[in-house]
C-alpha cells in the first residue's frame, strides 16, 4: 500500500512546527523562562536544544522516513516485535492527551467569543470556575455536563477530523498552510500591541533580566531540558508518523533544525507578548511583575481576561486575536496528536483512512466529554500531569536507550540520514543520544519517581494537589500504566498483510 505524501518540503515543514507550536508553549514557555533565571534560561535552553531536542528530532524523523510508517509500524519494521509496542504506547499517550487537549481548545474558542465584551466581568478568576466551568463538585465526581464547553468541544472536534479526513495532502497539509500563517501573523499583532502599552518595560526586564546565579542550579539545567522535550512533541509519535509521508529524497537533519528553531523562536515571540501584557497589568495596578505572573491555565483564562479589562481602547479586538491565537495553534497540534493513531490503527488493521478516523477520533470524542462535565478541570489536572510526566518522558528515556544502547541502531540512522542531507551527522549526534540525553531524562525521571513515591506533594494526602488516594489511582496512575499495557496488548497482534513485509532498501 504506497503511502501519502506531502506536496512539497514547506507542507511537512508547516505540519511538523504546527504539531511543535502548541497551545502549551505560548503560556508554558515564559513561566518557566521567568521562574528559571530570565535571560539567562537561554544558555542551558539553546544547549538544551542542540543536545537534546534536535538530536532526537532527527532520531526520529530518519525512523519514520526510512521505515516509512506510524510509530509502531516504524518499530516493528526496525525490530520485529521487540519494539513495537513501544510506539504503541507512545500512540496511547497521544490518545490520552487528545482528549483533554481538545477541551482546552473548547474552552479559548469559548473565550474569543466572551472577549467581544468582556463577559467574564472584573473577577475572572471567580467567573471561569465558577460561571463558566462550573466547578462544584469535589475532586472524583463528575457532576452534569457543561454545555457551555460541551458545544464547543464538538465544533473543535468536527474541525479536527474533518480536517483528517481530507487526508494527508488535501486534510493536514491545506489546513496548517492557513492555521500557521495566520496564527503567525495574528499573535504577531498581539505581540506589537502588547509592547507598546504603558508599562511593557517593566514586563520585558522581569522576562530578559539575567540571573546568572540560577543556571548554576543543576535544577533549572533539568527544566530547561524538560521544557524542550515537551515543546518539541518529542516522544509523542508524531514525528515519527509526519516523517513516513516525506518524500524519499527529504533533507531529514535541515528539517529537524527548521522545526526545532521555528519552535524556538515562536516560545521567545510568545514570551515577549506575556510579559509586555504582564508588565502592563503590574503597572496598572502598582504592583511587581511577579505578583501577577502566574502559570499554567490560569495565566491564559484569568490573568489575561484581567489584562484586556484593562486596555486602554479596543479591549474586545485584543481578546478576539488573543484567544483566537491560543485556538488556532491547539487545533494543529490536535490534528497532529490525532494521526498518531488514526495511522496506527490504520496500518495495524488494514482499514481505510476515513474508518480509522471515525473510529479512533470519534472514540477520543466520546471520552473527553468527561472533561466537559462539573468535575472535568479535576480530571484534566491529573491525567494531564500523569500522562506528561510518566508517559511522554518515560517513553523517551526508554526510546533512546533501546535504540542507542540495546539494539545498536545509531549508526544504521545515522548512514541513512546522513544520505539524504546536507548536514551530516557524526560524534556530536551519537554522544548527545548516547550519553547527554539519557542521563538528563534518567535524572528528571528519578527526580519524578521521588517526589510521587515518597510522597512529597501535599502535607495530609501526599499527593499531588492533595487528591485522595482513590483519585489519583484511578484518574493519573492507571492512566498512565493503561497505556503502557494496551501499548504491549496491541503489539501482540499481527500486521496487515499490506504491512506486514517491508523492504528497506526500495
Amino acid at each position: 500500500m504506497e503511502r501519502s505524501q506531502w506536496g512539497t518540503r514547506a507542507g511537512f515543514i508547516m505540519a511538523a512546527v504546527g504539531s511543535a507550536v502548541g497551545l502549551g508553549n505560548i503560556w508554558r514557555f515564559p513561566y518557566v523562562a521567568y521562574e528559571n533565571g530570565g535571560g539567562a534560561f537561554f544558555i542551558p535552553y539553546l544547549f538544551a536544544l542542540l543536545t537534546a531536542g534536535i538530536p532526537i528530532l532527527i532520531m526520529e524523523f530518519t525512523i519514520g522516513h526510512k521505515y516509512r510508517g506510524s510509530a509502531p509500524l516504524s518499530f516493528f519494521r526496525m525490530s520485529g516485535k521487540k519494539l513495537e509496542w513501544m510506539g504503541w504506547w507512545a500512540i496511547f499517550v497521544s490518545f490520552v492527551i487528545s482528549t483533554y487537549y481538545a477541551v482546552i481548545i473548547a474552552w479559548a474558542m469559548r473565550y474569543t467569543i466572551f472577549s467581544i465584551n468582556q463577559a467574564w466581568g472584573s473577577d475572572t478568576q471567580d467567573f471561569l470556575f465558577n460561571d463558566f466551568l462550573q466547578l462544584t463538585v469535589t475532586p472524583g465526581q463528575t457532576g452534569g455536563i457543561v454545555w457551555g464547553v460541551l458545544i464547543p468541544l464538538i465544533l473543535v472536534w468536527a474541525i479536527a477530523l474533518g480536517i483528517l479526513l481530507g487526508g494527508v495532502k488535501k486534510g493536514i497539509e491545506m489546513a496548517n498552510r492557513i492555521f500557521i500563517p495566520t496564527l503567525v501573523v495574528i499573535f504577531l499583532i498581539v505581540v506589537i500591541r502588547a509592547v507598546t502599552l504603558d508599562g511593557a518595560a517593566l514586563g520585558l526586564d522581569a522576562f530578559f533580566k539575567p540571573n546568572f546565579d540560577a543556571i548554576m542550579d543543576p535544577q533549572v539545567w533539568v527544566a530547561a531540558y524538560g521544557h524542550i522535550f515537551f515543546s518539541l512533541s518529542i516522544a509523542f509519535a508524531i514525528m515519527i508518523t509526519y516523517a513516513s509521508y516525506l518524500p524519499k529524497k527529504s533533507d531529514i537533519t535541515n528539517n529537524a533544525f527548521i522545526t526545532g528553531f521555528a519552535n524556538s523562536a515562536f516560545e521567545l515571540l510568545a514570551g515577549i507578548g506575556v510579559f509586555a501584557a504582564l508588565g502592563f497589568m503590574a503597572n496598572q495596578q502598582g504592583v511587581a511583575v511577579a505578583d501577577v505572573a502566574a502559570a499554567g491555565v490560569g495565566l491564559a483564562f484569568v490573568v489575561f481576561p484581567q489584562i484586556i479589562n484593562e486596555f486602554p481602547g479596543f479591549n474586545g479586538l485584543f481578546g478576539v486575536l488573543f484567544f483566537l491565537s491560543l485556538t488556532l495553534a491547539g487545533l494543529t497540534s490536535l490534528i497532529s496528536i490525532t494521526e498518531t493513531y488514526v495511522a496506527g490503527f490504520s496500518e495495524k488493521f488494514g482499514i481505510s483512512r476515513n474508518k480509522a478516523v471515525i473510529f479512533g477520533g470519534g472514540l477520543a470524542a466520546l471520552i473527553s466529554v468527561l472533561f466537559a462535565t462539573q468535575g472535568g478541570l479535576f480530571f484534566l489536572d491529573v491525567a494531564d500531569y500523569f500522562i506528561n510526566q510518566f508517559g511522554v518522558a518515560a517513553i523517551g528515556l526508554v526510546e533512546v536507550i533501546l535504540i542507542v544502547w540495546a539494539f545498536r541502531k545509531v549508526d544504521t540512522l545515522r548512514d541513512h540520514a546522513n544520505g539524504i542531507s546536507d548536514i551530516h551527522l557524526g560524534g556530536w549526534w551519537k554522544i548527545c543520544l548516547g550519553f547527554i540525553t539519557p542521563i538528563v531524562l534518567g535524572y528528571m525521571m528519578f527526580g519524578l519517581l521521588k517526589t510521587n513515591l515518597l510522597k512529597e506533594f501535599d502535607t495530609e494526602t501526599g499527593n499531588y494537589e492533595g487528591y485522595s488516594d482513590t483519585f489519583i489511582m484511578l484518574g493519573g496512575t492507571s492512566v498512565a500504566l493503561g497505556a503502557i499495557v494496551l501499548g504491549v496488548l496491541m503489539s501482540l497482534g499481527k500486521w496487515h498483510k499490506d504491512h506486514a513485509e517491508f523492504d528497506e532498501h526500495k
